[in-house]
């Protein structure tokens, strides 16, 4: 009843009520920022709780001194200054290592004792300030007193730390700052209790109690100012945190690259238009889309050139955009696109702007090109009911277009893309065939027709499939091709036919196909070198064939690549020669070695004058130029005999030798080639380990 006795007549209440305020307003601040401390990790976590304690101590430091101000004392007073700001030190320590505690360890018993320290604080600062405060009179404590309001800050402050760390029930930050405020009450108004002064009779002056509101407002209002300051430092951090909520959110569901939607945010979308759709009765189309030439951007004019077309085709397909219709970057060069509609004219409509853009061309610097695309197209509900079925078939649908060079968009048609799925899951293992070691080399003799003698071998690759068996280079090497694998594949082949001629007790030549993506791969003479170096062959002994389509995509840059390879000392074969693009200044200004004559030829020199003419124009423009010519595809001994009379260097073909592997060549190797006995005639795709028929455009 005392202590309600000095709060009540020994006190001026307003000056109270800002003190409560103060205490309030503070509390609320420092328990914020302890919240939002405990949200953070290391150095960021003491900034906050630095910042907290700051809030604390300052607001429990401006209550006390408010209430010390509102204690009618009626006696001369003044303050020790030093010992004044050594109690604000011990106030913003203390709570600061108390906080520190506190969120130490969260599950142990520290939150508690951690509001413990702070309470232990905010008594020693009660006691220094009032040591600090000079009243000109006989001063007693009363010790009961004294402990009782030590005993209410410890418990209270635990009591409140306990809550806002642990947080047991839905009110917990309320409680925990009620808790603190009554704590700083409690301890402060029990304290000043223990205080009993008798003034002198000096006839000393009082201070003016005016002056003393003045004061007591001054000090609140810089409490108010520190605790507006980590309010503002908690809305400046809340803003920075939700930008970068917005950011990762925007990094999560768009690529980085383009800006656009990527295929999470296209998924999130595809499934609310499902939705829709089934609720509306209306129908939603799912679009793939493949650039066809993205990759050539970037092998002749570098990564930034193919970012750059990225990016503006992505801003082109943004633009056309109108109600119901979404376009999305899947990865790398592919892209989905979703059409809400009810009419069928609308979805052509909407397929012929993706096209019209797609086909716009692009400027990139003084470079003009055109990317292409191919389209497929799957409908719900006719394609697919579910989201995972109608994208797989609109995938599907868009590998079709891939293969056929003449369509641009195809719509999905069951029977039609079962083959699709197939040669996309042989795509899919094709990848793996190098790691899993289901690629194999085998080698067809390659012999002078002149003496019979072998001068080298051809490496063919083949691959055994675990599920489809062998399956021919015809149908696994464009798609090698089409999907980036011949570039791993291309150097295995290399590496292995290397090591394997590295090996043998004579040293014959070992040709090798190389395809026009490896051409066009700018690391490829980088690579030949190290293969040579690493498996110890002769340079000379490495035969590198490429056709001429491989020439005629970018005349200088394969010219500048086979000088390079001509500086290791390999030799350059053309192959396929007489199809295609044959011409007498391919000849002239590339540094051939060798000219393969095409097999068609060797097919009908027996009955045909005019395959009869052109083999021997060839043969005599090799002698012209002063370089080799071997024909493919001998199979029969008048072909050979036919050879031989026009004069023509070396052959190859199953007369002479079928591709086998090495360990099967050993013993046949032995015997003189053209005396071998012919073989019945069988028909063989003869495929490299890099040819294949390219995609046209």
């Amino acid at each position: 009843m005392r202590v309600i006795s000095v709060f009540l007549t020994e006190h001026d209440l307003r000056l109270v009520l800002l003190a409560a305020f103060v205490a309030l307003s503070g509390s609320w601040v420092a328990l914020g920022l302890f919240h939002r401390a405990g949200e953070k990790l290391g150095t960021q976590r003491y900034g906050w709780t630095f910042l907290a304690a700051v809030a604390a101590g300052a607001s429990v430091w401006c209550t006390h001194f408010i209430s010390i101000l509102a204690f009618d004392v009626r006696a001369p007073i003044s303050f020790d200054p030093l010992l004044t700001m050594f109690s604000l030190l011990i106030a913003i320590a203390g709570c600061g290592t108390g906080f520190h505690i506190a969120l130490r360890y969260k599950n142990g018993q520290l939150p508690e004792a951690g509001g413990a320290f702070i309470g232990l604080a905010l008594a020693a600062m009660h006691y220094t300030g009032m040591m600090a405060y000079r009243i000109d009179g006989v001063i007693a404590w009363s010790t009961g007193y004294v402990v009782a309001s030590i005993a209410m800050a410890v418990v209270l402050c635990a009591m409140a730390l306990r809550q806002a760390v642990r947080k047991p029930w839905a009110h917990a930050h309320h409680a925990a700052m009620g808790l603190f405020v009554l704590a700083d009450l409690s301890m402060h108004f029990t304290g000043m209790t223990a205080l009993s002064v008798t003034p002198p009779a000096t006839g000393a002056p009082l201070v003016d109690p005016e002056l003393l509101v003045a004061m007591a407002i001054a000090i609140a209002g810089v409490s108010l100012i520190i605790a507006g300051t980590g309010v503002a430092a908690y809305i400046i951090d809340t803003k920075a945190t939700e930008d970068m909520a917005q950011r990762l959110h925007h990094l999560a569901h768009n690529d980085a690259l383009t800006g656009l939607p990527n295929r999470a945010r296209f998924a999130e979308n595809l499934g609310h238009e499902i939705v829709r759709a089934k609720s509306e009765n209306s129908r939603v189309a799912v679009i793939g889309i493949d650039l066809d030439r993205f990759k050539e951007i970037n092998d002749l004019r570098g990564l930034e050139a193919g970012d750059a077309a990225l990016r503006n085709i992505s801003q082109r397909l943004s633009q056309l955009l109108r109600d119901g219709e979404f376009v999305a970057r899947a990865g790398g060069d592919e892209f989905a696109a979703s059409k809400r509609f009810s009419e069928q004219g609308d979805l052509l409509d909407f397929i012929s702007r993706l096209e019209g853009v797609l086909f716009a061309p692009i400027h990139l610097g003084d470079f003009q090109t055109v990317t292409g695309a191919s389209l497929g197209v799957a409908v719900y509900p006719e394609d697919g009911d579910t989201q995972e079925r109608l994208v797989n078939n609109a995938e599907l649908a868009m590998y079709r277009a891939i293969a056929d060079a003449t369509r641009i968009t195809c719509f999905y048609e069951a029977r039609m893309d079962e083959a699709s799925r197939a040669r996309h899951s042989l795509a899919q293992d094709l990848r793996h065939a190098v790691e899993l070691n289901q690629l194999e080399l085998h080698y067809q003799v390659q012999t002078s027709i002149a003496s019979g003698e072998i001068c080298g071998y051809e490496a063919l690759l083949r691959w055994r499939h675990p599920v489809h068996g062998m399956v021919s280079p015809v149908e696994f090497i464009p798609i090698a091709e089409e999907t980036g694998a011949i570039l791993p594949i291309g150097e295995w082949v290399l590496r292995t036919a290397c090591r394997e001629a590295a090996s043998w007790s004579v040293p014959h030549k070992i040709a090798v196909n190389l395809s026009p993506v490896q051409f066009a791969n700018a690391d490829l003479a980088r690579v030949v070198h190290e293969v040579l170096l690493q498996t110890d062959l002769s340079p000379s002994r490495l035969e590198l064939e490429l056709t001429e389509s491989t020439i005629i995509a970018d005349k200088a840059r394969t010219l500048h690549i086979l000088r390079q390879l001509k500086t290791l000392g390999v030799t350059i074969a053309i192959d396929d020669f007489g199809t295609g693009y044959s011409s007498l200044s391919t000849l002239r200004e590339f540094p051939f070695d060798k000219i393969k004559l095409d097999r068609s030829f060797m097919n009908e020199v027996e009955h045909s004058q005019q395959a009869k003419a052109v083999v021997r124009a060839v043969l005599s423009l090799g002698k012209t130029l002063e370089i080799k010519v071997l024909a493919e595809g001998v199979e029969t001994d008048q072909q050979l005999v036919i050879l031989r009379s026009e004069g023509c260097d070396e052959a190859q073909g199953y007369l002479l030798g079928k591709p086998q592997p090495m360990v099967q060549l050993v013993h046949s190797a032995k015997e003189p080639a053209v005396d071998r006995k012919l073989p019945e005639p069988r028909a063989e795709a003869h495929v490299g380990p890099i040819r294949g028929r390219r995609r046209a455009g």
